[in-house]
């Protein structure tokens, strides 16, 4: 099972998008042998002056385009579920164990969401309800993908 993070913007040199980049070689190292992976990132920009509904229009247009075909969408919004690591975990294995092909965690823009983008999203997660940098949720959401398939793979790097 494929995964993507999709993400509206474009990301920079910078420690943020290294630590991204070593936690996908360390789930492509460790999913293979999981049914998991690879992991790879979409980033999509929208480059107009807009703002509010209409930029949060273009950018749902944009991801939309982006999205392969039945793929699972995930997206993260300050309203979704705040799953534990393991909880977390287990939404991997579902998707994988029910045969998903591609399984996508999509991060908005600076104003969200669209309101129909994100109602087609299957899943909605937090990671509470602080807003952070793009790039460290970047980081952050690589860092659980690879916690995830730590605790599905039975290592111990997540302790209880």
């Amino acid at each position: 099972m494929k995964i993507t993070l999709l993400a509206v913007g474009r990301g920079k040199n910078s420690p943020e998008q290294d630590l991204m980049a070593r936690y996908f070689e360390r789930f492509n190292a460790l999913g293979a042998s999981l049914g998991l992976g690879p992991i790879s990132l979409i980033e999509v920009e929208e480059k107009r002056p807009i703002k509010g509904p209409e930029r949060q229009r273009r950018e749902a247009e944009l991801l939309e385009k982006a999205l392969p075909v039945g793929a699972l969408r995930v997206a993260l919004d300050e309203r979704g579920k705040t799953p534990t690591s393991v909880e977390f975990a287990d939404l991997l294995k579902r998707a994988r164990d029910t045969g998903t092909p591609d399984l996508v965690f999509m991060i908005g823009g600076a104003y969200g969401f669209d309101r129909e983008f994100l109602a087609a999203a299957q899943q909605k997660i937090s990671f509470g309800k602080m807003t952070y940098p793009h790039m460290l949720v970047r980081a952050l959401l690589a860092e659980q993908v690879y916690r995830a398939a730590t605790i599905l793979s039975g290592h111990p790097y997540h302790k209880d």
